[in-house]
């Protein structure tokens, strides 16, 4: 097999771009703590539109080194299906349930946002809209749009580097909300025992996807 570093380096560079831009425009981190988990995300990003436009990296590992027979169907990016033996419907299977859950998760980082933002501007506690199924809806939002690339294009990075992220933003979330309970007191404490950390109870999906 036959690798080359002729990649779609143009079109790497503008996806890197666009999700930079979106982990700094609706993640706004402020303090270094978010800068930090800020840039693991870019590191996934890079990872993963460097392999999927760029150089497989994967790809060439798997088959150079560990002596694996994989066609080079991955340069789809379906991986898991050539590995699993699934074929061209389960290629098409596997990329349209991530990207599926990639646009739930980037819905939810930005539905967030916006209400995050108008509260802000009123120094209130935001209970309504997404927040009323889950208290870290932004976050929710990232594990999401990362586990769907992870089954539309797995990469040996992205893989290593997704649970240190859930980690430090699970991390992230409580700290946050010790800061929240002594701000708020009781009012956010009984809105912690009413509603979910990260994922709606299962018949709320629907609602919160649509913020109702």
């Amino acid at each position: 097999m036959d690798f080359t570093l002729g990649g779609h380096w143009g079109l790497t560079l503008i996806m890197i771009l666009v999700g930079v831009w979106i982990v700094v425009r609706y993640l706004v981190p402020k303090n270094w703590k978010e800068w930090r988990n800020a840039g693991l995300l870019h590191a996934f990003i890079i990872a993963l539109y460097v392999e999927m436009y760029g150089f497989p990296l994967t790809i060439y590992l798997l088959t150079g080194f560990l002596g694996l027979d994989i066609p080079w169907i991955h340069y789809k990016g379906h991986l898991w299906s050539t590995l699993l033996g699934l074929g061209e419907i389960g290629a098409m299977i596997e990329m349209f349930l991530g990207l599926g859950i990639v646009v739930i998760g980037i819905t939810l980082i930005v539905k967030g946002w916006y209400l995050v933002y108008h509260a802000q501007q009123k120094d209130d506690l935001v209970t309504e809209g997404v927040y009323r199924f889950m208290r870290h809806p932004q976050y929710t939002g990232i594990f999401l749009a990362l586990f769907g690339q992870l089954i539309h294009w797995p990469t040996l990075p992205t893989l290593l580097l997704f649970p240190a992220i859930v980690w430090l933003y699970y991390h992230l979330a409580k700290k946050e909300e010790r800061r929240m309970l002594a701000r708020f007191g009781g009012e956010y404490e009984a809105y912690t025992r009413r509603t979910p950390m990260f994922f709606p109870r299962l018949g709320d999906w629907g609602k919160a996807l649509v913020g109702r």
